[in-house]
């Protein structure tokens, strides 16, 4: 209100003083319109600030606030993202799979009819463990031809010794003059090929026995035989094993118990999968530009933190011709298994080319519900999880293609930390 305004105000209640209603309804509105001239200067922005004015807003969902105490105590400490030169990897990618030059399928060596079956689909084997057992038709005849030869090489034997005696005496008569020299020649020569008959015997059981072994039987299991009664030693022996070459995983097994089988019947296929293969397509601009031998880093989504080393070893010296493409293969050594067979993966092959990047340590990304992330301060003690696209791998540093900029403030150590504080403020969210 003006001073003008006042003065009239001042002469009307002055006029009004023997009126004492009138006066007090005077009072009351110069009040009200003071009042409502300090509001008016207060919208404008000529007095004090408005008290319903909002105050500063909350954290965001995504942020993390963190005091300094705290940040001493887990050791926190954040690192500029920066530009480097790094070197240009070729990507490409594949799929998991066995290393075929440790794959055996398993085949029976004659016709036969299953009769237990040790392992299935998914099992892990040992060197030399039984995988099934079988009765084999041919070890029964090779069987039945061997216990002939070792009772023919007792024959054998028997007219060697008596060849041999008949020789010797002969040999005394001969030097008493006692004896003919044409009948003496006679017993040497029957003692000769008595010898004959037992080493071509001895042959005969030797070539059988290597048959026997090739279908299982063992060493061991002959020499018990032979030393065994002839009537019960060989009741089972058509029954013929098939071990595991080496040790592995089965990865199929086609057979069941009763099942007649034969040479052409593909029983198991077992894999060592303590290396893998895995294969993949570059484009033919790329082929130059790698070399066989070199070494590789191999990715795969169910890790997503980890890199596996490889070697690559094959680039086919042929293009697909509707693709443009040239196949590539790299080894992996798998001991723990973590690398399953049909496993989507990402083949990184660093070349001699390099080019600019945005990179951080690999110790600032975390992961989060299937995305990576890192934490940015944003603040005196406030981070923000910001979501992130990482490129190539190189010497513990890692390119981020998307949501950083250079200069930024990323968190290098204790960013786990400060994940696991996320991750209860989310949870809290949620049960409110």
């Amino acid at each position: 209100m003006s001073d003008q305004d006042l003065s009239g105000v001042r002469q009307w209640a002055s006029a009004m003083r023997r009126r004492p209603l009138a006066l007090a309804f005077a009072v009351v509105s110069v009040m009200a319109l003071a009042a409502i001239g300090m509001w008016s200067r207060g919208e404008r922005g000529e007095g004090s600030e408005d008290p319903r004015a909002e105050g500063p807003s909350a954290s965001a969902p995504d942020a993390v606030l963190v005091d300094a105490d705290t940040q001493r105590q887990i050791g926190l400490k954040v690192e500029q993202a920066q530009l480097s030169s790094i070197e240009q990897h070729i990507r490409a990618t594949g799929v998991v799979g066995p290393n075929e030059t440790r794959v055996a399928r398993i085949r029976p060596l004659a016709r036969g009819v299953i009769q237990k079956v040790y392992v299935l689909t998914g099992d892990r084997v040992r060197s030399g463990q039984p995988l099934v057992a079988y009765d084999n038709i041919e070890l029964g005849e090779i069987v039945a031809e061997h216990r002939s030869a070792v009772a023919a090489l007792e024959k054998a034997n028997a007219e060697a010794d008596v060849t041999k005696r008949a020789l010797e005496r002969a040999q005394n008569l001969i030097e008493l003059g006692a004896m003919a020299k044409a009948e003496y020649e006679r017993r040497r020569a029957d003692e000769a090929n008595a010898r004959a008959g037992v080493n071509s015997q001895q042959a005969a059981i030797a070539n059988l026995e290597r048959k026997l072994q090739r279908f299982g039987v063992s060493a061991a299991d002959l020499a018990r035989s032979a030393s065994a009664d002839s009537g019960g030693a060989w009741s089972l022996s058509s029954q013929a094993l098939l071990r595991a070459p080496f040790g592995g995983v089965v990865i199929a097994a086609q057979v069941a118990e009763g099942e007649s089988v034969d040479p052409q019947s593909e029983l198991f296929t077992i894999a060592n999968l303590s290396t893998v293969w895995i294969q993949g397509n570059v484009y033919e601009k790329d082929i130059a530009s790698m070399v066989e031998g070199q070494d590789v880093k191999v990715r795969v989504d169910a890790y997503p933190g980890d890199t596996f080393a490889g070697r690559l070893t094959y680039v086919s010296d042929a293009l697909d011709p509707s693709t443009r493409t040239a196949k590539v293969r790299c080894e992996v050594a798998n001991p723990d298994g973590r690398l399953k067979l049909e496993m989507f993966a990402t083949i990184e092959i660093p070349t001699s080319r390099r080019r600019e990047a945005l990179v951080i340590p690999v110790a600032a990304v975390q992961q989060l519900d299937g995305r990576s992330i890192v934490f940015v301060k944003t603040g005196d003690g406030e981070f923000r999880a910001r979501d992130v696209r990482l490129g190539a791998e190189v010497d513990g540093r890692v390119e981020v293609t998307e949501g950083l900029t250079a200069g930024e403030l990323v968190v290098v150590e204790g960013a786990l930390m400060l994940k696991s504080k996320l991750k209860i403020g989310e949870l809290g969210e949620h049960e409110d």
